[in-house]
């Protein structure tokens, strides 16, 4: 291979949710309004590569502002999306989801922020923060 890989960059001063991660990263990666995800399941799938990005998986992000990411996603956001999922899991994954949600009340556990960052480690996509 050949070249310098593809670099995206998401402002972090414009998340104040994690739908916005999921938008800024479809507008780094496919222009305004592009897809990248509209949960984190989609978004894991979109870093495999191929939803805008170089099938050879040449890229990487740079998540500029970061702490101010990281504080929009913080606990009150984490809840909030536990809430959300809650409302629409299955029965069988309520107390789980339920016991996550109080851990996030009790400002305990992973954050939405944290979830993020842990799926770019997962699918091994290069993340800079700043």
């Amino acid at each position: 291979m050949t070249g310098e890989p593809v670099t995206y960059v998401i402002d972090g001063a414009r998340i104040r949710t994690l739908d916005d991660v999921f938008t800024l990263a479809g507008e780094a990666v496919r222009g305004e309004g592009g897809y990248f995800g509209r949960n984190l399941d989609a978004f894991a799938d979109c870093l495999t590569g191929g939803y805008g990005t170089p099938e050879d998986g040449r890229f990487y992000f740079v998540w500029e502002n970061s702490s101010e990411s990281r504080e929009a996603l913080g606990y009150t956001e984490t809840a909030r999306q536990l809430e959300r999922r809650l409302a629409q899991c299955h029965p069988t994954n309520r107390d789980r989801v339920r016991a996550d949600l109080e851990r996030a009340l009790r400002k305990d556990g992973p954050t939405a922020f944290d979830w993020v960052v842990d799926i770019f480690e997962f699918r091994d996509v290069r993340l800079d923060l700043r």
